[in-house]
């Protein structure tokens, strides 16, 4: 196991937009653990490590297991954005669920509460692209859901087997309801964070007037990772 002069808080983001914000508030520094990139440094007087995952529970998974391997993690955040659903959340809005639901199986997650944010509503893990109005309505008004993301729920069941308190700081960064983000656009990544040349070409060759769109989509996309960032460095006082 990595030795670090205490504990280290952890902070897993899916993309390296999300990361960034930290890096640079935190002056966190890119190092190497085990053949996997990591960013070390300091929040305060606490030692800190982030990881970047990938999109999607399995990768999300597998990043949180090797850091659990690497490091004796103190408490772990989970820092990003996510898709308000049929929620009417600005965008940008800090989202503190009350409680994280794995999709596909049902099962349940609740992350320890830190500092005075109201928690509130289900944060919905899924790994395929819910843009279906009927079923995302279902979602809201049936189950509570007032976000949507792709990787709080596999974390959080890692930690959970491990022992390790979680917590987890996102904000919206798009509205369904909107129709910013759909299949086409979903695929213009890849789940690695790799871009997919193939579906980009096909995109704009289809779309050309998309360009607004894509940066409106990363403006409103900066703005939440931001937002989630600078919660949960401020969230680590209150461990």
């Amino acid at each position: 196991m990595h030795a670090m002069g205490g504990r280290p808080i952890a902070f897993i983001c899916a993309m390296p937009m999300e990361l960034e914000p930290l890096t640079r508030d935190l002056g966190l520094v890119e190092t190497e653990v085990g053949g996997h990139t990591v960013h070390t440094g300091k929040v305060g007087e606490r030692d800190a490590v982030a990881i970047v995952t990938g999109m999607g529970t399995r990768l999300a998974a597998e990043g949180v297991e090797r850091l659990l391997d690497a490091f004796d993690v103190d408490h772990l955040f989970v820092v990003g954005i996510a898709g308000a659903g049929m929620g009417d959340a600005e965008i940008g809005a800090l989202v503190m669920p009350e409680v994280v639901v794995h999709g596909p199986s049902g099962r349940e997650h609740r992350p320890t509460r830190l500092g005075d944010h109201d928690h509130a509503g289900h944060l919905w893990t899924n790994d395929e692209l819910i843009d279906d109005l009927d079923e995302l309505v279902a979602l809201h008004q049936e189950r509570g859901v007032v976000a949507l993301d792709m990787e709080t729920a596999a974390i959080a069941h890692a930690c959970e087997q491990r022992g390790v308190p979680w917590s987890v700081f996102r904000a919206i960064s798009d509205r369904s309801s909107e129709g910013l983000v759909d299949a086409e656009v979903f695929q213009l990544s890849n789940l690695d964070n790799t871009p997919n040349h193939e579906a980009i070409a096909a995109y704009f060759e289809k779309h050309p007037e998309a360009v607004e769109k894509l940066q409106k989509m990363a403006a409103d996309s900066e703005l939440a990772a931001e937002t989630a960032a600078a919660a949960a460095i401020a969230a680590v006082e209150h461990l």
